[in-house]
């Protein structure tokens, strides 16, 4: 079962690439951008990560967090997170229980290989914590921008 817009964002606990535990709760007051991304250090995903470091000033002016969400482990994250000098936290999903209930961990075709992973995906989850919006099957251009846009017209 994956969560409908205006619904409320289950509180599902995963670790940061800082090691510490991390609720979707614990941001209660403030937009969530949860970004959901394939795996760290792929150009596609570093394109993304790169383009919502240099928002993030302007997404913390509209009172929002952006998180980001990968199988991939904390170690990962944080070389990930060193190596482009990401402001925000990159959570492991290593279980996929995040994506599945975001309805995000999917069946992947990729030459002629089939397997299991993230679709690249956005939510805005409001401060009362029910989410608002969603992006499925994103591609990279342009798209934190109208993330960041979104957030600036309901706010």
């Amino acid at each position: 079962m994956t969560i409908d817009v205006g619904n409320s964002a289950p509180d599902i606990e995963l670790v940061a690439d800082d090691g510490e535990k991390t609720r979707l709760a614990d941001f209660r007051g403030k937009y969530i951008v949860l970004y959901f991304y394939p795996k760290d250090m792929t150009p596609g995903c570093t394109t993304e990560a790169c383009d919502f470091r240099d928002q993030h000033q302007s997404f913390a002016d509209v009172n929002a967090v952006i998180l980001g969400v990968s199988p991939d482990p904390k170690e990962k994250h944080q070389k990930f997170k060193e190596k482009h000098d990401l402001p925000f936290q990159l959570l492991v999903d290593d279980e996929h229980i995040l994506a599945e209930a975001f309805g995000v961990w999917k069946l992947k075709k990729n030459f002629g290989k089939e397997y299991m992973g993230i679709e690249r995906s956005t939510f805005i989850i409001d401060p009362e914590g029910t989410l608002i919006k969603e992006w499925r099957k994103v591609k990279v251009k342009d798209h934190v921008q109208e993330a960041l846009q979104y957030i600036k017209e309901i706010s």
